[in-house]
């Protein structure tokens, strides 16, 4: 931040755009050691908006996803997630990453040794409980967030969540049972639809380069046998308007001597010729 001036957020994602240069050696090194791991833990830096919708995340992601079998996990504080609001807006930010990263995501409600997550099963499950949640509640974020749940029923549907805590470890087995299940999707759903898209891009590369070859044969075919103009400017033109006699001369003169490829030698022997090349 001192070398170049930025501040706190200009920071992360230059710290990030560099990182994600040197990616492919981040890739090489999860290789190598993949024969021995059954899992490998990335912890994505900086701010979710940071991450998530710049390009350098998408390099990042997108590295992994086309390597290995790779799941998104959305890590929810669950003692702040007792408020609707928060709650919505982190089911809100979930809702993103899915459908930025088209990546299997699940939710893990952390901090369940302090207070448990049943609570946000049941909202996601049923929207009259959130509803009855959020009724207490006038403000225009609770509002918004009332009108939010049935939009975001049908996304709660298809979304794997579990909880978990840091501390005693509890739900550590469901959670990487929950990782298996993902992995599972990514295999059927998003590694077929890789392949289809790099199918699609050999397609239309070689469309590319087939109309670019048909094009340059049709140039080559209707300028067969024509003369190329060089240049349609007479000497006149070049030398100037106040040019005299004697100077278009001149030029005629350097300019014959240069389509034959000699120069009169200025010496009385006519009969020697100096080539130049």
């Amino acid at each position: 931040m001192k070398e170049y001036g930025l501040g706190p957020n200009g920071g992360i994602l230059t710290s990030l755009n560099l990182f994600a240069t040197k990616f492919d050696e981040v890739v090489g090194l999860v290789e190598k050691r993949a024969p021995e791991l059954d899992y490998v833990l990335v912890d994505t830096p900086g701010q979710i908006e940071i991450f998530t919708w710049s390009a350098s995340g998408a390099i990042i992601t997108e590295a992994f996803a086309s390597t290995f079998p790779t799941v998104v996990t959305y890590v929810v504080d669950t003692p702040r997630s007792t408020s609707p609001v928060t709650f919505m807006s982190n089911m809100l930010y979930a809702c993103g990453i899915l459908y930025k990263t088209r990546l299997p995501l699940m939710l893990a409600f952390n901090k369940t040794d302090i207070t448990q997550h049943q609570f946000a099963v049941e909202w996601m499950e049923d929207f009259e409980k959130f509803q009855d949640a959020v009724e207490s509640d006038k403000s225009y974020n609770a509002n918004l967030s009332r009108s939010l749940c049935l939009v975001l029923d049908e996304f709660y549907q298809n979304l794997r969540k579990v909880g978990v805590s840091a501390i005693s470890g509890a739900g550590m087995k469901e959670f990487f049972e929950t990782v298996d299940a993902c992995g599972q999707d990514y295999m059927q759903n998003y590694r077929v639809e890789l392949e289809q898209r790099r199918k699609d891009k050999e397609q239309r590369e070689e469309e590319r380069k087939r109309v670019n070859l048909e094009k340059l044969e049709r140039d080559i075919a209707e300028s067969k046998g024509e003369p190329v103009v060089l240049a349609s400017a007479s000497k006149k033109d070049v030398l100037g308007e106040d040019a005299d006699a004697a100077d278009v001369a001149e030029e005629e003169e350097i300019y014959d001597s240069d389509v034959s490829g000699e120069v009169d030698d200025d010496d009385d022997n006519e009969d020697e010729k100096h080539y130049r090349y």
